[in-house]
This record gives structure tokens, C-alpha cells and sequence, in this order.
């Protein structure tokens, strides 16, 4: 018996006794459909024809009636605008901020202080500071899924630290309907004007807002172009090739409208029912009746009902009391799914769109916690330090030596620079802290990256406490700063010299000693 022989199908003859089961053929037609049952035409998928169209030819005709909606349900809808405040805290907090990695201490040092001058300033139009300029730019891309920032240098007799200020444009700045061939021959697409090679080399901004109707000083229709090493367009790109942003909100938008006007219609019904009506119907409407007032404008006599009076009604008369439905035991297990769905469509926990905890525990805070951590720290790292943050700081570094604020031996190697995002807050601050002293002993991370893990420059926290220290020392002070000491949660670990043995560092405190001993013991 040949080798194919074992392996024929049973029906053709071949033996039965082989063991084997023949597979379903999967790589035929029919094999092919049943795993792509998302590509069917049957009854049930008949209606689903979606055009296969690019993501920026859905932007450039519905970006502006998008970003309209967008606009007006964060500002009317309360789930809306906490999610946005929720979305900004998160993903800038009280600001990314820098720490330089210029090896020359008092140079780096110089930088710092510069810098944390000018943040003061970088505003254009004086309202806040550079981090309060991220927080807006978060709440933009929320809103609009982008914002501008146009890089405006500023003259010497101006009186700034570093002439250089950050003035932000919204999206509706940048006309999505400017799709034509510039006078260059390049394409100008939504807005922006690419080169031959794709590479951005101008902004067509309008010259006002469209939607502010107290700006009279040119026309809408204008524009303005701006070279593109002077712009920065932030934003979360989600498909290759996209040119223009996203609203955040964009997936839970129509829910959000819709579940307003659910409430709305309840509220309208609940009111309803709180008016305690009755209408009494007689046979002869001419005839008054006891206790009837004058008519309202339709002519219709209306009676009042006070308490503790009894209403003796003529023949023929009759009352009736209206009972408007109620709201139905369904409704807080339907607002609880639908708002459910809302923070799943924001990638925000349902917490922190409704500020409802009830049914949460420590377990299932954490969990949604440390996922939503990530997809934030993904944004804080690709968006805003990689579009924002590191080309303002190349900006503001060029600027300041060019004003002579600063002398930098290289420019190149001044640029580099590690953005610290604002510190998360410990969910346990007790086992947080012992795991990460932990980690730092066993040497799986070092002192640096638990500093910045809590928004501070370990260097700054240094010399901080080198100042503290010269400063207890000068006027004699002691404190105890072991956690172990305070909370007997943790011994000296093997290896490490003990102040209490007679160690640098040691105060002489008996007291302290003797609660040492009692803890290793």
C-alpha cells in the first residue's frame, strides 16, 4: 500500500482502520467565507455597505459640522465636560516638564533657571503659563482632535527673558475646505500646503475665526500663509496618512446627545407629575360651580384646592385626577449602560466621566487605573513631548543663544532634554512606596526614574535636600527619616552601615536607636 493510499478518503475505498479523520478543507471557496464572515452579503449584512474611503476625505467633509458638534456638546453637556476636564488633568496634569541632560552641571543649571523664567511669558496673549498651554492644547484635541501653535519671535525691546511666545490657534483657524494647487505648484490639502516629496511646508491660516462675529477687522474668507517651521500642529494621528485630527469625543458623541435628550424628556415628565392636576367635567358647562375663579386666557374657568377643604360638587359633576407615567424601575440600570458605553467610546474610566463610585472596589479601580495609565503615557510620549514639548524646547534654546542669554559650546548636544510627566497618585501610598524602595535596593530601577516617577527632577530634589540638611545641621536639629523607624513595617537590610552603630549621620538619639533595635528584632 502506497504512502497517498493510507490517506484516501473512506468513501473512495481507502481503509477505515487508519485512525485518521480527515479535516475539513479550508482553503476552497466555501472554506475562505465562513472565516471571512465580515466580508457576507447575506440578509443580515445586506444593509451594511460602508464606502471604502480615506480617513481625510471623512474629515475634510465632515470635519466642520464634527468639530461644531463637538464644541457645543462639551460646553451644554455635563458628562462631556467633566470627561474633557478628566481627559486634560490626565494627560498634563500641572505640566510635562523638562529636565536637561547637559553633562556641565552649572551650565545645565543655568538652562533650568532660564527656562523656569520664561514659562511665565510663553504665553502670547498673557493668560497663563507654558503648562497652563499644554493643559489647553489637551482640552483641544478632546474637543477638536488638534490645536495649533504657531512659534512667534518676539523683539528685544520687548522686555521678555527669551524672545520667544506660543500663541495657540483652534482648528476651525485652518479651513478644511482649502483642498487646491498652490501658486508654487504644491498641494494644498485641508489647509496645509505639502511639496512635491509630502513634506509640510506651510499653514493657510484664516486671518479671523469663522464662528467670532465680533472680529470685524478683515474678512472670513481670507488667509494667510504661515511657514511650517513656524507651526505646530498637535494631534493623535490614527490612521496612516492623516493630515488632520480627530475629535476625542467623536465615538461617544451621538450617545452623549441623544442620552441628553432622554434626560431631558424625563425631567420634563417627573416635572409633569410633581403638578397635582384634577379636572371636573358637568353637564352644564354655564352653571359656576363653588370655588371657580376667573378665566385664563382660552376662556377655561380653573378652580383652586386648598387644604382641609371639601368641595361639594353639583349633579352631574365629576372629578378627575391626572397620573402622568413614571420614570420605570429600568431607568438608573439603563443610564448605567449607556454611560458605560460613553466612557468606553472616551477611554476614560466610568469614575471619572460620572464621578460615580458605588459599585466600585479598590481591585477594580486599580485594574482600571493601570490600563488607563498606559493609553494616557502613550499620548503624554507620543503626542505631546514628541510634537509639542521637544520642538519648543529646540526653538527656545536657538532663541535664547541667539538673544545671548545663553552660551552653549553645542547646540546639538544642549537639545537633550527628558520630559517628566506629572506623577501618578498612589492608589496604597504605604506598599507603593516600600515596593519601590524595594526595587531600588535589588537594583531593577534606580533613584532617577522613582524621582520622576513622582513629576520632579531627581536633581532638584538633591539639592533640596543637601539644603535641608546643611540647614538642620546649622541649627541642630533632628529628624527621623527611615520608614522603617516611624512605621516597624520594614528591618535595615543586611549590607547597609546603620546609623545607629555609630555611622555617619548618627544624631545620637537613644531613643531612636532603642525603636531601631526593637524593629530588627
Amino acid at each position: 500500500m502506497g504512502l497517498f493510499d493510507r490517506f484516501r478518503r473512506p468513501e473512495t475505498g481507502g481503509p477505515a482502520s487508519s485512525g485518521l479523520t480527515r479535516l475539513p478543507r479550508s482553503h476552497g471557496p466555501s472554506g475562505l467565507r465562513a472565516r471571512l464572515e465580515g466580508a457576507m452579503s447575506r440578509r443580515r449584512l445586506r444593509g451594511w455597505n460602508p464606502p471604502l474611503e480615506n480617513i481625510n476625505v471623512l474629515v475634510a467633509s465632515g470635519g466642520p459640522r464634527l468639530l461644531a458638534r463637538a464644541r457645543e456638546l462639551v460646553v451644554t453637556n455635563g458628562y462631556a465636560a467633566n470627561a474633557c476636564e478628566a481627559f486634560a488633568s490626565n494627560l498634563v496634569g500641572d505640566g510635562i516638564k523638562p529636565s536637561s541632560l547637559i553633562e556641565d552641571a552649572a551650565l545645565r543649571d543655568r538652562v533650568q533657571k532660564l527656562w523656569l523664567g520664561w514659562t511665565d511669558e510663553a504665553d502670547a496673549d498673557g493668560l497663563t503659563d507654558f503648562y497652563g498651554l499644554q493643559a489647553m492644547v489637551a482640552r483641544e484635541m478632546f474637543v477638536a482632535g488638534e490645536c495649533f501653535v504657531r512659534l512667534r519671535p518676539r523683539r528685544a525691546e520687548d522686555g521678555l527673558l527669551v524672545p520667544l511666545q506660543m500663541q495657540l490657534l483652534q482648528s476651525e483657524m485652518l479651513p478644511f475646505e482649502k483642498t487646491e494647487t498652490a501658486a508654487n505648484d504644491n498641494p494644498i490639502r485641508c489647509g496645509i500646503e505639502f511639496d512635491l516629496i509630502g513634506r509640510r511646508v506651510a499653514y493657510h491660516f484664516r486671518r479671523s475665526h469663522p464662528g467670532d462675529s465680533t472680529d470685524q477687522r478683515v474678512a472670513v474668507p481670507q488667509t494667510v500663509r504661515v511657514p511650517a517651521e513656524d507651526v505646530l500642529h498637535i494631534y493623535r494621528p490614527i490612521d496612516a496618512g492623516q493630515i488632520r485630527g480627530l475629535p476625542h469625543v467623536a465615538p461617544a458623541m451621538v450617545r452623549l446627545f441623544l442620552l441628553d435628550q432622554y434626560d431631558d424628556a424625563e425631567l420634563d415628565r417627573k416635572k409633569t407629575a410633581a403638578m397635582f392636576a384634577g379636572f371636573i367635567t358637568k353637564t352644564a358647562p354655564e352653571d359656576p360651580m363653588m370655588g371657580e375663579g376667573a378665566a385664563d386666557l382660552d376662556g377655561a374657568a380653573m378652580a383652586s384646592l386648598e387644604p382641609g377643604t371639601m368641595q361639594v360638587l353639583l349633579p352631574g359633576e365629576d372629578v378627575k385626577f391626572s397620573s402622568p407615567a413614571d420614570v420605570g424601575g429600568g431607568y438608573e440600570a439603563f443610564q448605567y449602560r449607556t454611560l458605560l458605553a460613553v466612557s468606553a467610546s472616551l477611554g476614560l474610566p466610568y469614575h471619572l466621566v460620572t464621578g460615580d463610585v458605588r459599585q466600585a472596589n479598590y481591585s477594580s479601580l486599580r485594574a482600571e487605573l493601570v490600563e488607563f495609565r498606559r493609553r494616557v503615557q502613550q499620548l503624554q510620549h507620543g503626542v505631546i513631548a514628541h510634537q509639542l514639548c521637544r520642538p519648543v524646547w529646540a526653538r527656545w534654546l536657538e532663541t535664547a543663544q541667539l538673544a545671548g542669554r545663553l552660551d552653549l559650546p553645542d547646540p546639538a548636544a544642549a537639545r537633550a532634554v527628558q520630559w517628566i510627566p506629572p506623577r501618578w497618585d498612589w492608589v496604597d501610598p504605604l506598599k507603593d512606596i516600600q515596593a519601590q524602595i524595594l526595587a531600588m535596593e535589588a537594583g531593577i530601577t534606580s533613584r532617577r526614574k522613582v524621582v520622576e516617577a513622582t513629576g520632579y527632577d531627581v536633581e532638584e530634589v538633591d539639592r533640596e535636600n543637601a539644603a535641608d540638611a546643611a540647614r538642620t545641621r546649622q541649627l541642630g536639629l533632628s529628624y527621623r527619616t527611615s520608614p522603617g523607624e516611624t512605621q516597624g513595617a520594614r528591618a535595615t537590610p543586611a549590607g547597609r552601615p546603620d546609623p545607629g552603630d555609630g555611622a555617619e549621620g548618627d544624631n545620637g538619639d537613644d531613643a531612636v536607636a532603642t525603636d531601631r533595635a526593637t524593629n530588627q528584632e
